[in-house]
């Protein structure tokens, strides 16, 4: 089976579990469906331990061994990367799909130049001569906002800055000119100044160079203006999905509602309340080893109904292209 036309990246199905060596079955991502057409920004937002970076690691065929994906199909550019031998997905990886990890304090080598780390992707999958390299070097350099590329070319990682270091990640991602970037929390290390120069970033890269992206966060705030749709997943499935004006405007799961009003309560802080702890959502993520009867979030959702706690809700679509998991919509 082939992907659709007309998605860069089409993931059907998908289900990840993991299996420690306990033998507590920990189900990661299950039954998850999500796409990314080409030059597109999708956002997938939701909490930490939703499942949001072993979706990554899944398109990027980068899980641990004590991983399985049980079901499901991961299509980039028409073929299944669940079923591409390891030498192709090695050329995929960097020519094809690239990742710019969650925290560029430990994907960099600290006993590397970074100039030399970003030549090491250039050496993996371009046939270009060392002085060609180094050119492409520094033009990465200066597009990524260095105005002294040289000197940062020759500094290790130690040496620079939080925000520096995931420039040179960003970097290293787009040095082979990919079609799709995954950016796994691209923004959580830094604070609010740096987290808005870096979405500015990317937004710079996509517009010039349509490269298309996927960007994960537990922040919706960083999606708006930025990501054309996005995706909010809840205990390793997608609850809604749809165009991220509409979903901020009109956010239907009881989920979503809550994590707008948390981001819209953070775009209308003053500099007086800065200090203060915004509202949060009650209640904890469930068990991925023991998932409650029923809908997933009816233990934490201020409007479950009897039925909430008894079946598992389907997909229901009350308004177009804004596919939600829900009773208040059906049954």
């Amino acid at each position: 089976m082939q992907g659709t036309s007309e998605f860069l990246l089409e993931v059907r199905g998908l289900s990840v579990t993991y299996l420690p060596a306990d033998g507590i079955r920990i189900h990661a991502v299950d039954d998850l469906d999500f796409a990314c057409a080409a030059g597109e920004v999708v956002g997938i937002l939701g909490e930490s331990g939703c499942g949001k970076s072993t979706l990554a690691n899944a398109i990027l065929q980068l899980l641990p061994r004590h991983a399985l994906c049980g079901r499901g199909q991961i299509f980039f550019r028409g073929n299944d990367l669940l079923r591409v031998a390891e030498p192709e997905l090695r050329n995929i990886r960097g020519l094809g799909i690239s990742l710019v990890p969650q925290d560029p304090a430990l994907s960099l080598n600290p006993v590397i130049k970074v100039g030399l780390q970003i030549d090491e992707v250039l050496r993996a999958h371009l046939a270009l001569r060392s002085k060609e390299r180094q050119v492409r070097i520094r033009d990465l350099l200066c597009e990524v906002g260095f105005d002294q590329p040289n000197e940062i070319s020759s500094a290790y990682p130690h040496q620079l800055s939080g925000g520096q270091r995931q420039r040179i990640v960003i970097a290293q991602a787009i040095a082979c000119k990919p079609s799709l970037l995954i950016a796994d929390e691209p923004t959580s290390k830094l604070d609010a100044p740096l987290q808005t120069e870096i979405i500015a970033l990317l937004a710079r890269i996509r517009r010039d160079h349509g490269i298309a992206i996927v960007i994960i966060s537990h922040d919706p705030a960083l999606f708006a203006g930025f990501a054309d749709r996005m995706a909010v997943m809840y205990a390793g499935r997608i609850v809604e999905a749809g165009d991220t004006p509409r979903i901020f405007r009109q956010p239907l799961h009881p989920y979503t509602q809550a994590l707008v009003q948390i981001a819209k309560s953070t775009f209308n802080v003053s500099a007086s309340q800065s200090r203060r702890r915004f509202a949060a959502i009650g209640g904890e993520l469930p068990n991925p080893a023991a998932f409650p009867a029923g809908c997933r979030f009816h233990p934490r959702c201020p409007e479950r109904m009897e039925i909430c706690e008894q079946r598992d809700p389907q997909v229901f679509l009350p308004l177009p292209l804004q596919p939600v998991r829900c009773f208040k919509y059906g049954d």
